[in-house]
């Protein structure tokens, strides 16, 4: 082995040696471990988005339940006006 191989007492320079690449390949791989299980993420899961659909949908139905008569009432107008031609 030369002096400058990388391996054993050689040639330490930055970049150029295994046990530097081998440091580096550490980082990088520490640092992919950290972004794949850091669970700070700024955009919306299915779970949040599911249950947003599920508040609308709430609020559709108790809107339905609290007007049904006064648009029950609408439609049978509408529908009498149609029907007379008036």
């Amino acid at each position: 082995m030369n002096a400058d191989s990388g391996f054993g007492r050689g040639n330490w320079s930055a970049g150029s040696n295994a046990f530097e690449r081998g440091n580096m390949n550490l980082f990088v791989l520490k640092t992919w471990l950290e972004a794949k299980m850091n669970k700070d993420e700024d955009g919306a899961s299915l779970v949040e988005y599911i249950l947003l659909v599920a508040l609308i949908a709430l609020a559709v139905i108790a809107a339905v339940i609290f007007l049904r008569n006064q648009v029950s009432s609408k439609f049978n107008d509408a529908g009498s006006r149609l029907s007379t031609g008036s």
